[in-house]
């Protein structure tokens, strides 16, 4: 039998994580892009109204996420004609073990004037990955070749990007893309960390802001900066579709170094987006 490409199954039990759920720090967690796909997804189908945006979702990721069931409580927090606010708490056996705010907003007219805006935007490989389950691409400068779908290939201190259709959040469920964003945003700390020694930082949370949503399937993920001292890391990426950029991340994270993650290791277990 095929494995779902899916995070989660809902049952009686709660959402139970399926194995494309398990870290790559250990499969006895659940990894960060399925706990902020699900979070983002039970935050907008409970409290985006009609005529509102998802702009921003902060996830706190501040105890493991066992591979067991977890449940979603939800609360609206504000109910404004322009701007409304809910936070969500991400449970196991009765506790919190990670928490999440979104913020959405009504969408309303550009003010007149003109902006400065970044304009060597990230590119999109050529290649489409659109049409069914296929495996991410990688890129980092330095790299003559470009874009492929072997992820040790970039192991290396340059900068990095990444291009991938999200996995569903429920199985047999089209992510929205909200979740579809916040699933690959959680990558970056993978994006921002990644150096020539692998992964040696777990982040310990994610913002993710977005000016519109994403358009079409494919997105994308490209590194802006990494900064860290002391084993504290804080890492910035800029999210992009075939239209162009649409959205901003950024992670804090801790140090890990005792259980590097080395993507050139085959033998290593690692899930399709992201490493939380």
């Amino acid at each position: 039998m095929a494995t779902p490409y899916a995070f989660f199954a809902a049952t009686e039990r709660g959402f139970e994580p399926l194995p494309f759920a398990a870290s790559a720090w250990s499969s006895k967690m659940i990894n960060g892009p399925a706990i902020c796909g699900l979070m983002a997804r039970a935050l907008e189908l409970q409290h985006c109204s009609a005529g509102f945006t998802p702009a921003r979702l902060t996830v706190d990721l501040f105890r493991p996420t066992l591979n067991k069931p977890v449940t979603v409580v939800t609360e609206l927090v504000r109910e404004g004609k322009r701007i409304l606010v809910a936070d969500a708490a991400l449970m196991q056996d009765g506790a919190d073990v990670a928490r999440a705010t979104a913020i959405f907003l009504k969408r309303s007219e550009q003010p007149p004037g003109r902006v400065w805006t970044r304009a060597d935007g990230p590119q999109p490989p050529t290649v489409s990955i659109a049409e069914g389950p296929t495996p991410p691409l990688w890129n980092s400068d330095g790299r003559p070749d470009g874009w492929s779908t072997r992820i040790g290939e970039h192991q290396n201190d340059g900068r990095k990007r990444t291009w991938q259709v999200p996995m569903s959040v429920l199985e047999g469920e089209t992510p929205s893309a909200f979740a579809g964003a916040a699933m690959i945003g959680e990558a970056t700390s993978m994006m921002t960390n990644w150096g020539s020694e692998g992964i040696g930082f777990i982040n310990t949370d994610l913002t993710l802001a977005l000016a519109r949503p994403a358009i079409g399937p494919e997105i994308g993920l490209e590194a802006d900066s990494h900064i860290s001292v002391d084993g504290i890391a804080v890492g910035s990426a800029t999210l992009f579709d075939r239209s162009g950029s649409f959205g901003t991340c950024m992670v804090t994270a801790l140090s890990n170094a005792d259980r590097q993650v080395d993507f050139t290791d085959s033998s290593m277990h690692r899930t399709r987006v992201g490493i939380q």
